[in-house]
């Protein structure tokens, strides 16, 4: 899955030190999603996604398989 956590992240001016604090995850898991290595859980999403006060949406890009 495709995602725009890195991006959005610097824009805010957050450091992926403070993902890891509060969601309590190591920075090769944020460093992870951040580069496509892995796809977050749904709670792991949905929790980034209020941490950085946005729509889930709009961090991660699903492709719809169903278009």
């Amino acid at each position: 899955m495709d995602n725009n956590l890195a991006e959005i992240r610097k824009k805010k001016k957050i450091g992926q030190g403070y993902l890891v604090e509060k969601l309590g995850v190591s920075r090769q898991t944020i460093s992870s999603i951040e580069n496509g290595r892995c796809t977050p859980s749904l709670d792991l999403a949905m929790d980034i996604a209020y941490l950085l006060e946005m729509p889930v949406d709009e961090i991660f890009i699903h492709e719809n398989r169903f278009k």
